[in-house]
């Protein structure tokens, strides 16, 4: 079956395989590949469609279109291996082999193997003990020493990557094995974080059973076992006997321990396996301590970072509305987290004139509101004394173009408006279309634009021109409005909104922002929020 490898917004890269009939992308949860935090992409982008013995790429109709090879998807387009295609924020490779598991270690398969000693902790460890105490464990007075010395090895604050060879090593010495090897869960994946003894074949059989059923597996002899003794893998690593326990704490499994030995001049006991049972729960608890007190320590650091940058990029966005003669304004920004990617502001100019600006980054929290605050230093300079707003919007493309990572996009909304006359002029590149409200309760969406900003940096922009009457509003939004979602995953949507806005025509600029974000408020029915929420309300008196 085909691989797709695929390239997210924070440089992350994971590969997929397509299998069955179809494969959905999107920001909808029905999605099989769902990226809901990719404000780029729809929520249902595209499709993955088996075609006979290859794989075709449609796009529904997405917001922002599909990209195969630099031209845009209009329809079903079948794929050849190497095909790059971009969708929102992402990058995906068509055709791309997943990368080999591990060199260290190949899983191979096995009938289900009648291993000769099969043990679960619960059975090792006395009934209502929570701590493990030796002299309570089913091991003799030689192997007492082996976990005291591993108890005592463990202790302490070493950091977490010192753990793995330590636990490994203690667990060759405890039982005599004569090689080993220690592997666990990073995300997904299962990764091998210490080895002794060279490259290793493990049956897939013995890793389910100790990982799915949390089982600790003894086999004596290779060769006298059915589900092994046909193994020429095993044959030729003169593998004869074999242990493997579970990393387990509580009822999670974290990972595994397998050691095995080519001879036989001592065998494996029961003994050894309950030993080897103890030592892996007792450094799978260290292990987890250890992965805890880095994750709190880093949270408490996060935490004060985000405190301050929150503080800061309150402090860019306008402490107020300025006030402009003949004109009512108001602005309204609430980040999804602690800063967000949003930004608006207001432009005032010699001759009277008012600038109204309102962006979208690509992504949220730290790296957005980067991206954001040297967008708007960018667009100030750029704006400071502006002649044409549709060259303001191509020159601040190329240059979000050559500063921007090429998996971060924006897209933003101008708009220049003269107090005296109501007449406006505006530019959009890739932005949700503003209404404005007109008295009698139309509205009209400020259609016209061009793509979001960064994406190609030879892209022209085009101006609009209109004019606002007394009495009517033209209301700015991010797609943190109308995509707002409630528990049950309904959007708030683009009717709702057009509702809003006509029960509140006559409403002050102020009155309207309150009305729309009680509105949402209402709808969400405390959901926690996806986006971020922004709004800028002109009207005129």
């Amino acid at each position: 079956m085909p691989d797709i490898s695929i390239l997210t917004q924070d440089g992350k890269t994971r590969s997929h395989p397509l299998e069955g009939d179809r494969v959905g992308l999107g920001r909808a949860t029905v999605n099989e590949l769902c990226f809901p935090d990719d404000n780029g992409l729809s929520r249902q982008h595209l499709f993955f469609e088996r075609d006979g013995d290859g794989w075709t790429l449609s796009d529904p109709g997405s917001k922002n279109g599909t990209m195969l090879n630099g031209e845009r998807v209009d329809a079903a387009r079948r794929l050849k291996p190497g095909d790059r295609i971009h969708a929102g924020h992402l990058t995906i490779v068509y055709g791309v082999p997943t990368r080999p598991f591990n060199e260290t270690v190949v899983f191979i398969d096995t009938r289900d193997e009648k291993s000769t000693v099969s043990r679960q902790l619960a059975e090792v460890l006395p009934q209502n003990e929570k701590i493990v105490d030796p002299a309570k464990t089913p091991v003799s007075a030689d192997k007492v020493g082996a976990l005291i010395k591993a108890g005592r090895e463990l202790a302490g604050h070493r950091p977490l990557a010192d753990p793995f060879p330590t636990i490994l090593n203690l667990a060759i010495e405890a039982v005599n094995a004569e090689r080993g090897v220690l592997l666990a869960y990073e995300g997904d994946s299962l990764d091998v974080k210490a080895s002794s003894g060279g490259s290793f074949r493990i049956s897939s059989g013995v890793r389910d059973r100790v990982l799915r059923d949390k089982a600790s597996i003894l086999v004596n002899d290779v060769m006298s076992d059915e589900a092994f003794r046909g193994m020429q893998s095993l044959v030729q690593q003169q593998v004869r006997m074999l242990m493997t326990v579970p990393l387990q704490t509580n009822d999670q499994v974290i990972g595994l321990i397998y050691v095995d030995s080519p001879t036989l001049t001592k065998e494996f006991t029961v003994e050894d396996l309950n030993l080897l049972t103890v030592m892996a729960n007792v450094a799978a608890i260290r292990i987890e301590h250890a992965r805890l007190a880095e994750v709190e320590q880093a949270e408490r650091i996060l935490t004060k970072d985000l405190e301050q940058a929150a503080i800061i990029q309150q402090g860019l966005l306008p402490s107020k509305a300025p006030v402009v003669p003949g004109l009512e304004l108001a602005g309204y920004n609430a980040a999804s987290r602690s800063v967000g990617g949003d930004y608006y502001d207001f432009l005032t100019y010699p001759d009277g004139k008012l600038g109204l600006v309102l962006g979208d980054v690509s992504g949220k929290a730290m790296p957005a509101a980067l991206l954001m605050s040297s967008l708007q230093a960018r667009l100030r300079v750029l704006a400071e004394d502006i002649t044409d707003v549709a060259d303001l919007m191509t020159r601040l493309n190329r240059h979000t173009a050559a500063n921007t990572p090429s998996n971060r996009f924006v897209t933003l909304f101008f708009l220049l408006i003269d107090p005296l006359t109501g007449g406006f002029e505006y530019t959009n590149a890739g932005h949700n279309p503003p209404y404005l409200v007109q008295k009698n309760g139309e509205l009209k969406a400020l259609e016209g634009g061009g793509l979001i900003l960064g994406l190609f940096p030879q892209a022209r922009y085009q101006s609009f021109k209109g004019a606002l009457e007394p009495g009517e509003s033209i209301v700015i939004f991010s797609d943190g409005v109308t995509e707002a979602t409630t528990s049950a995953n309904d959007e708030y949507g683009e009717e709702r909104l057009e509702e809003t806005l006509r029960l509140n025509r006559e409403k002050s600029a102020g009155e309207m922002v309150h009305a729309i974000t009680k509105s949402v408020s209402d709808f969400v029915a405390g959901a926690p929020a996806a986006d971020d929420l922004t709004l800028v309300v002109v009207r005129r008196v």
